[in-house]
């Protein structure tokens, strides 16, 4: 592996990201990193409302600010090459430009003629980190026209980076620009309207602000037991767990693990939580001797996609997810594989897979599991 892409720079550059949830101020050297480790010419993050057809770009690594502006005011996502692609496509599924057309369809366009060929670039890689019902969330890196393609290898950087630029960016969301120094940190979230808990490896509760006591009070849709923190769904208290105690190793270890778990049981109110790594040698390891940090937020507009939910309860693909959603949802084998475009050996093939990674073995099973986790799965209602 070339070494600008070594599992250490992955690891150095996923700490940063999540320094970026406490210090914002942080994001634009966090781009100069992985634009120096994909060798691009500028690396950008951008939010957009999904009624938004621009993008508005959250941070950047240095380029012109005039041709940056213009990128953002003069084209949206069907003038850009490639990028519809990234949007409708999977989450956390780089999409490189010239991997989607040629480059002399590429060089065709009137973006490529007019914006990128003056200013000597190539093509983009778009990677879609975010996805809920009003945010989408997409990292570009675009390249010199001296280099070559995109690689694979670069792509798969890019992967990895992804699911950890959605739980900052998300969590960062619910600290609502509550920004103080590393001694007030505690204090802080006592004064935070979302419900903060500092947990160790194990899920022992350290410190709970008021709005999680409140939430412990109340019986939901966190708990208390024993000392140990507890998500009032038990269909996905397990994989809460799991979160914990993988924040407690390597930040890079954790992946799209606790990113929008849906916490809430049945019948209640949506809810979803974050698990943050609080890791030693960074500015999170002021909240030691805690090793994760869980951020639960009951905003419908924070609830992830349910294909990203089950992805990341039972590590499925996204194919595997959207057949999950089908055969849980009671539809047959064969209306779930017309619906879904595939053929039927197809679809049994994802389904044996997907048997495998939930402990099931009939199609009831499924549509129980479905039923248990519940919302976003289920729409609230319909039971």
């Amino acid at each position: 592996m070339v070494e600008r892409l070594s599992s250490e720079a992955l690891s150095s550059i996923i700490g940063d990201i999540y320094d970026c949830v406490l210090n914002p101020e942080g994001w634009a050297d966090v781009m100069v990193r992985i634009t120096r480790a994909v060798d691009a010419a500028y690396t950008t993050i951008a939010l957009a409302s999904t009624a938004d057809n621009h993008g508005r770009f959250a941070a950047q690594s240095p380029w012109d600010p005039v041709q940056m502006r213009a990128l953002q005011e003069d084209y949206d996502f069907d003038g850009i090459p490639g990028l519809k692609a990234a949007v409708i496509g999977d989450i956390d599924t780089p999409v490189a430009t010239l991997s989607h057309m040629s480059e002399a369809e590429l060089q065709q366009t009137p973006f490529f003629q007019n914006w990128a060929k003056p200013q000597g670039l190539r093509e983009a890689c778009i990677t879609k980190f975010v996805h809920t019902p009003d945010r989408i969330g997409l990292m570009g890196c675009t390249t010199h026209a001296s280099r070559g393609i995109i690689s694979a290898e670069e792509q798969r950087f890019l992967a990895l980076l992804s699911p950890h630029l959605r739980r900052a960016s998300l969590i960062g969301d619910l600290l609502d620009q509550t920004r103080v120094t590393a001694s007030l940190y505690r204090e802080a979230l006592d004064h935070l309207a979302a419900p903060v808990v500092l947990t160790g490896a194990s899920g022992a509760i350290l410190h709970a602000n008021a709005a999680a006591d409140q939430m412990f009070s109340m019986q939901g849709p966190i708990l208390s037991r024993n000392g140990l923190l507890h998500a009032q769904n038990p269909a996905v208290n397990r994989a809460l767990l799991e979160a914990i105690a993988h924040a407690a190793g390597a930040d890079a270890s954790l992946g799209s693990r606790g990113i929008g778990l849906p916490i809430s049981a049945a019948g209640q109110p949506p809810a979803v939580a974050y698990v943050l790594p609080l890791t030693e040698g960074t500015a999170r390891a002021a909240f030691r001797p805690a090793r994760a940090a869980v951020f639960v937020s009951t905003t419908t507009s924070s609830s992830p996609l349910p294909e990203a939910v089950l992805t990341t309860l039972f590590d499925l693909t996204p194919a595997e997810a959207r057949v999950l959603l089908r055969i849980g949802g009671g539809l047959t084998a064969s209306k779930s594989a017309l619906s879904l475009g595939i053929g039927e050996n197809t679809l049994k093939t994802h389904l044996n897979r997907i048997f495998a990674k939930t402990g099931t073995r009939r199609q009831a099973d499924l549509v129980k599991l479905i039923s248990d986790i519940g919302p976003p799965l289920v729409p609230a209602g319909s039971r």
